[in-house]
């Protein structure tokens, strides 16, 4: 269902930098794909020019990471996921603080800064092996932020450990944690949650664990994962969940979105396309005016829609991502060094800046 124009009071309202309604959002999420993007790069702009002064519209940042699964063992069984592993599993592995600081090394190499650690939900791993593991990371590698664990697994942590959620997210800051990524929330619609990981925590768990990290100082990512079994109501009620905690605490650094990929999973849907990966990246800019920064999702979208996506509203390439497990698993292996981003940038008339996770931008 695709409409041939714009309600021209809402596109007012986009144009003027004003917030839109979810009603409204559901009105544009059928707009025409080149005007709905023309509306997500003006939002872009808005942005911009107030966090860099005037060359706004000329930056787009990227970041030099790694991710870093430092389990595959999870007993959640998320239908949509091919990463995971049972202790049955001949290939299911937890790794050592010493094989993670290898790792790190490498990264450093390369002039990286951070690394996005996450795993599954391990049933049997305590929490010293979480805190020895921080504590290690940042006495090796002192320079290095630690982007790790998922609201999810912070509810794991706190049911295994029986331990409160803040409890556990202060011991874990204590030992070096400097960032939580937004990983693990899917669709925060109960709904649609209990058809995918039934098992994992639910929308009020996920949002719990933000508003009590932010409160503590820690900043975090939020994202979206779609194109299963969701509705596109469905995707702006994920949408508005996240604009309310972002009104309410401040602490989202930045958005993305991505869509499911089904190679090797038990979750049987059709994949969404590039067209719909960036209709719905453009609404994300336009509708969640508070947050400053949206990511293009190249790693499931191939280089050259990452590259257009810097028209739809992306003000961010994400991350060089030296190692990427989860993704691939499901049948998706693109890859770029940090000359081909900031080629990539270049070519579409941007001019690429290194930046930290906080959007500092780094030295060139």
């Amino acid at each position: 269902m695709i409409q041939a124009l714009i309600n021209p009071e809402t596109k007012s309202k986009v144009l003027a930098g004003e917030r839109i309604s979810a009603a409204e959002a559901l009105d544009l999420a059928y707009a025409p794909l080149p005007e709905l993007g023309a509306l997500a790069d003006s939002r872009r702009r808005q942005r911009k020019e107030q966090a860099y002064a005037g060359r706004g519209n000329e930056i787009v940042t990227y970041i030099i990471d790694r991710n870093i699964n430092y389990t595959n063992v999870c007993d959640v069984y998320c239908k949509f996921c091919a990463f995971y592993r049972t202790e049955k599993d001949a290939d299911h592995y937890v790794l050592s603080p010493e094989q993670i600081s290898a790792k790190i090394t490498e990264l450093e190499a390369i002039g990286g800064t951070q690394i996005l650690m996450q795993g599954g939900h391990h049933p049997k791993l305590k929490i010293d092996y979480y805190l020895e593991l921080l504590a290690h990371i940042k006495s090796k590698h002192p320079k290095i932020n630690i982007h790790g664990f998922s609201p999810p697994e912070f509810n794991h942590f706190a049911d295994v450990f029986s331990l409160p959620l803040e409890e556990v997210i202060r011991r874990f800051m204590a030992a070096g944690l400097g960032s939580i990524p937004g990983g693990g929330g899917e669709i925060l619609v109960d709904r649609v949650r209990n058809k995918i990981s039934p098992l994992k925590c639910n929308s009020d768990q996920w949002l719990e664990v933000m508003r009590v990290a932010h409160r503590l100082g820690l900043k975090s990512s939020a994202t979206m994962m779609f194109g299963h079994v969701e509705t596109m109501p469905d995707r702006i009620e994920h949408l508005q969940r996240l604009r309310d905690l972002q009104d309410e605490t401040g602490g989202f650094t930045a958005f993305i979105c991505w869509t499911f990929q089904p190679e090797n999973t038990v979750l049987k849907a059709t994949p969404a396309g590039s067209h719909e990966y960036l209709r719905m990246q453009a609404l994300s800019r336009i509708f969640l005016d508070n947050f400053e920064n949206i990511q293009s999702s190249w790693v499931t979208q191939g280089p050259k829609i990452g590259q257009i996506a810097l028209q739809f509203g992306a003000n961010d390439f994400g991350s060089v991502m030296m190692e990427e497990n989860v993704v691939s698993a499901a049948g998706t292996s693109f890859r770029l060094g940090v000359d081909d981003i900031r080629r990539l940038v270049t070519e579409m008339g941007y001019e690429p800046r290194q930046r930290d996770n906080w959007y500092e931008l780094l030295a060139s």
